[in-house]
């Protein structure tokens, strides 16, 4: 799983943090570089904050560090650091951090606290174009009810000038008050080149809100008209991160509290320095899940197919925030003669890594199913896959086939949790698989087995996700949903539950704490194709059997009601099996189902697939394809282990379609 770099040490910075310069600005911030990020004018070089004299000596009254004021002492402020960078620390994503450095900065270091941020955030090396636009993300600030109520729970205490002790009662609209502009702020500002509040940022160091820099640059950063209290009651820090300056933050304090110090601007470096670097993890780490998650869930089925006999539904969840990225996968993938083929299957580990080689295994699996392999024979070549990517990469794997009109299913397991059956009574079973041995292991025979598949059965295919996690074991967790699924049966009495509630109903068996990995769920509702709609034939290759299959069809058309569709059928059997009687050696079969159309499948030993081709006018031949492209609704070939497969759709019409 990606995790973000640990978060600097404060406490141990700010002790080694250099005294503020004349004119109330801390030294360099780390990561002070020429670029960053901010519009220069042409010609221009980055220069930093000029204050006067009179501003470096403070404002009168003695409150500023010439004065020998420390309220609390340097080792209460290296304790605050050290605790306000550790709750900014313990932030992972955006909203987070910046929370984090307004919950620990108000009301302790300040009454209000404005945090902008660069819209949109650069990423990673990414040059921004256009210009530095600055969004306003979070404010803060102290509680109307809690002004005026004392000094307790604030540092430094208030003003010992003020009156009784400084507690003085206060609203938002009082005059000179300076905390509405939490709610006044402007909440977009576009950096102008060569501003004042681009030379501010560009200076990296926060200045006081009465120096001559930050009086200019306030204006443009809040907005015109907006009251700044006076003398030090503000601070604006720049944010920069490794690269480049990615916003600001604005600290204020009431007029009835003590004005900031010198050394609070090395609080506030140290505040802004941690707050910059959390959130560019936070950016590059939310980058890193995104691209993640987007190339995991494209490598899931965007839809399942719905073929006849067999009704899917499927949910797939995300791991946790703190193991998002795996490699969980599904897929149902249709098979010749209405079969289909139902894979599950999980890679090992949390990564990007295992998110791309899910997406390689399941290419294999799906080119494997094409050639109409047996499970078991999936898996063993799945197995040598895994191999030739590394001897490190191993997934479970349960493949199944499941035949509609043999109402059979046919299943092999490479280390999966083992599937659910729910009969249609109400009966939930584990069904009995061998267990096999996981992908990527090498010199290992998977074992398949043959079930019966009855019509309104479901089953039920899942990653270990769903049964496992820290507090309870697989088998605990299998057994859970074995009993879920009777619960769930038991509502809808003698008939199966509808399939998408149930996946929501299995789903809601996750506590709080079982959700460490990712989960993939496929279930699949039995119906099968009734022996009445099916008419199955072999045929000798001889010069007579298309005439023999013509006959063959128009029986099994006028006993389903569709003589309508008997002169197309006839053509376009005649057509294929004259095709397939040319090159066959063995019996050719020919099969017919009525579903919701009607289709053909004509099979011969022959693994070459038929290619549409433009025949010339003086060919005797390479017409029969062409007939039916026209007239079939679908057509298509397969390649089978003992030959091929072609196969072609027609629409249902008449009294027999009204009951398909």
């Amino acid at each position: 799983m990606p995790t973000p770099p640990p978060a600097p040490a404060p406490a141990h910075a700010s002790a080694e943090a250099p005294r503020p310069r004349p004119g109330g600005t801390a030294g360099d911030a780390p990561g002070d570089r020429p670029d960053d990020g901010l519009p220069l004018p042409r010609g221009a070089r980055p220069v930093r904050p000029v204050v006067s004299a009179s501003e470096a000596a403070g404002p009168p009254g003695g409150t500023g560090p010439a004065a020998g004021q420390h309220p609390g002492g340097g080792g209460e402020r290296l304790r605050f650091v050290g605790a306000a960078t550790r709750r900014i620390a313990r932030g992972i994503d955006l909203d987070e951090i910046v929370l984090g450095l307004c919950r620990a900065t108000v009301p302790t270091f300040a009454d209000a606290i404005l945090v902008y941020l660069r819209d949109p955030l650069p990423v990673g090396d990414e040059r921004p174009v256009g210009p530095v636009v600055l969004r306003l993300r979070r404010t803060d600030r102290l509680p109307e009810y809690a002004r005026g109520m004392g000094t307790d729970s604030v540092w430094p205490p208030e003003a010992p000038g003020s009156p009784e002790g400084g507690a003085r009662p206060a609203t938002a609209g009082s005059p000179g008050l300076g905390l509405e502009l939490a709610d006044e702020a402007a909440e977009r500002c576009e950096v102008r080149i060569g501003g004042p509040l681009a030379e501010v940022l560009r200076g990296v160091r926060p200045v006081f809100g009465d120096s001559s820099a930050a009086r200019a640059a306030l204006p443009e950063l809040l907005g015109e008209d907006r009251h700044v209290p006076q003398r030090r009651r503000t601070i604006l820090a720049p944010l920069r991160g490794r690269r480049r300056v990615i916003g600001a933050a604005v600290f204020i304090r009431r007029p009835d509290r003590a004005a900031f110090e010198g050394d609070d601007l090395l609080v506030a470096a140290q505040l802004a320095t941690h707050t910059a670097l959390g959130v560019d993890k936070a950016v590059l780490y939310g980058r890193e899940v995104y691209i993640a998650d987007e190339l995991q869930r494209t490598m899931l089925p965007d839809s399942l197919p719905q073929p006849t006999g067999v009704r899917l539904a499927s949910r797939y969840l995300p791991a946790a925030e703190t193991a998002r990225v795996g490699g969980d996968w599904y897929d149902a993938i249709p098979l010749p003669g209405n079969r289909i083929a139902l894979v599950v299957g999980d890679v090992m580990s949390h990564s990007m890594t295992s998110a791309a080689i899910m997406g390689q295994l399941r290419t294999t699996a799906q080119t494997l199913a094409g050639l109409d392999l047996p499970p078991q024979e999936v898996l063993h070549h799945l197995d040598e896959q895994a191999q030739r990517l590394g001897s490190d990469r191993m997934a479970t794997c349960l493949y199944a086939v499941y035949d509609p009109v043999s109402h059979r299913i046919v299943i092999a397991n490479a280390g999966h949790p083992p599937p659910i059956m729910l009969h249609r009574g109400g009966r939930a079973e584990v069904l009995r698989v061998p267990p096999g041995a996981p992908i990527g292991v090498g010199g290992v025979d998977f074992e398949a087995v043959e079930l019966d598949a009855p019509a309104g059965a479901t089953l039920l295919l899942y990653t270990d996700g769903l049964v496992e996690s820290r507090i309870r074991d697989v088998w605990t967790g299998i057994e859970q949903l074995r009993e879920r699924l009777i619960d769930t049966a038991r509502l809808t009495g003698p008939n199966p539950p509808p399939l998408e509630p149930l996946c929501d109903e299995v789903l809601g068996m996750l506590g709080p704490g079982d959700r460490d990995d990712d989960i993939a769920l496929l279930a699949a509702r039995f119906e099968g194709i009734a022996p009445s709609d099916v008419a199955y034939w072999f045929l000798d290759p001889r010069p007579q059997t298309a005439r023999q299959a013509r006959r063959l069809a128009r029986r099994a058309l006028d006993r389903w009601g569709l003589t309508e569709l008997t002169d197309a059928v006839e053509l376009l059997v005649s057509e294929v099996i004259t095709n397939a009687v040319r090159y066959a050696e063995r019996p050719i079969t020919l099969r017919l189902l009525r579903t919701d159309v009607l289709r053909c499948e004509v099979g011969d030993d022959v693994p070459q697939l038929p290619r549409l081709r433009q025949a010339r006018p003086s060919d005797e031949g390479g017409r029969g394809l062409y007939l039916v492209n026209k007239l079939a609704r679908r057509w298509g070939a397969t390649r089978l282990s003992t030959g091929k497969v072609v196969w072609f759709e027609l629409g249902l019409s008449g009294p027999s379609a009204q009951g398909h």
